[in-house]
């Protein structure tokens, strides 16, 4: 839910060159990642419900809160799940360009998008079983990649030549929406097993082994000395084949096929559960919470497929910008709630603890001057015909009139079990 490997990374190495993007892609884990872990393991461990960070927050600042936090976190969703269709396609057309020319592309997104949500109606174990094994097979072509660029040396044909610029604001982007997304797996809590001992490890383990997975290629790269002029999405197949040859190329691209279905699969499993537990606490239609005989929520995949689907054919870097303003406002609501349920609920048993009080309070400030970074550096993104801070601060202030809307159709109806029931043993 968080990275599928590399992939992704290339407009950091485009933006910043090899010295600023190492840079930013070891201390970027120290400033937004660890932090957001830490606040996670915290909270999951404590409350392991079903809907994640949506119950956390209703439950520190109540109704009105936990809905604003859903609604921010579903509307990221919508930019954030186009890009992996994106991705998909892109890698796709490197082998097979024809089949993706024109109007094809949309089609082979469409068709990504429906596969993922029939792949979900199988259920969390399948989809988890599937995420592990794809995150295996993505990064076999990095591992030899990084092999043979260390093999290379520095002094090769192919040194590169003096990096000549490029967005520094991208690459930062860049990194953070790599570095981001580690809240998505709290939403499936109870389809896991021992939540509070597993969550925290989870947590903390991944952020680690992401980080290595990004540092590691990009350190191997520079060694080489590649080339990282003109680098975009897409290029770590030009590396590849400088590097070990056409084959190597061919698995990158193939995997990076992978990547775009297996990142997009898992968060299908993550999103679908918000507009369950909000039907479920009245907030929207009740059939949303039908399931199929494996608990899944399938009305409400049906629902999300269709809203993801339609915001298929934006740029990768519009999509990007505003999937991190929306994202990162209600990540700031769960530092908020952590903080607020340390005064609030003193004595909640948490297995795993954030640090004391003062840390609570203050784990947020670094991952909240990142997200007030973005929102500045989007000022001059558009995004359909509007900046693109304009065009995430109206989707925002959507969320109180959507909420007003709810409960008038809906009607506060009894709270969810998720929500009330007593978290001790």
């Amino acid at each position: 839910m968080v990275s599928g490997g590399p992939y992704g990374i290339e407009d950091i190495l485009g933006g910043a060159g090899y010295t600023k993007a190492l840079i930013i892609l070891f201390i970027f884990p120290f400033l937004w990642s660890f932090p957001t872990a830490l606040m996670l393991g915290e909270l999951a461990s404590a409350i392991p419900s079903e809907g994640g960070f949506y119950v956390w927050v209703r439950r520190a600042m109540g109704p009105f809160w936990g809905y604003q936090e859903a609604w921010l976190s579903l509307t990221a969703s919508i930019f954030d799940m186009a890009i992996y269709p994106t991705i998909f396609v892109l890698y796709l057309g490197k082998i097979l360009p024809s089949w993706t020319a024109g109007s094809r592309g949309i089609v082979w997104e469409v068709a990504m998008v429906t596969a993922c949500c029939l792949w979900n109606l199988c259920g969390a174990p399948s989809v988890g079983r599937g995420s592990v094994t794809l995150f295996i097979l993505l990064l076999s072509p990095f591992a030899v990649l990084t092999v043979l660029a260390f093999l290379h040396g520095p002094h090769g044909q192919h040194h590169a030549a003096a990096f000549t610029g490029g967005s520094i604001n991208t690459a930062i982007i860049v990194a953070l929406w790599n570095y981001m997304g580690w809240d998505n797996a709290t939403t499936v809590a109870e389809e896991v097993e021992n939540p509070r001992r597993n969550y925290p490890l989870a947590m903390i383990a991944a952020t680690t082994l992401v980080a290595i997975s990004y540092i590691l290629p990009v350190a191997a790269l520079a060694y080489a000395g590649v080339s990282v002029n003109q680098f975009s999405t897409g290029s770590w197949t030009d590396a590849a084949r400088i590097l070990g040859g056409p084959i190597l190329a061919g698995a990158i691209v193939l995997c990076g096929i992978f990547n775009g279905l297996g990142m997009f699969n898992a968060l299908v499993m993550s999103y679908t559960r918000l507009p369950m537990v909000l039907a479920q606490d009245g907030m929207l239609p009740q059939w949303l919470t039908l399931r199929n005989k494996r608990g899944v929520p399938w009305a409400a995949i049906i629902v999300c497929g269709i809203a993801w689907a339609a915001a298929l054919g934006f740029r990768f870097e519009e999509l990007i910008s505003i999937d991190l303003i929306l994202y990162g406002s209600s990540l700031l609501l769960e530092f908020v709630a952590l903080a607020v349920l340390r005064f609030k609920e003193p004595d909640l048993p948490r297995p795993f603890r954030a640090g004391n009080l003062f840390m609570a309070c203050t784990l947020g400030v670094s991952p909240a001057l990142l997200i007030g970074y973005v929102m500045y550096a989007a000022r001059d993104e558009r995004m359909a015909h509007i900046p693109a801070l304009l065009f995430g601060l109206l989707i925002a202030l959507a969320g109180p009139l959507f909420y007003w809307i709810s409960r008038k159709c809906w009607g506060q109806k009894t709270i969810s079990q998720s929500v009330l029931a007593p978290t001790g043993d």
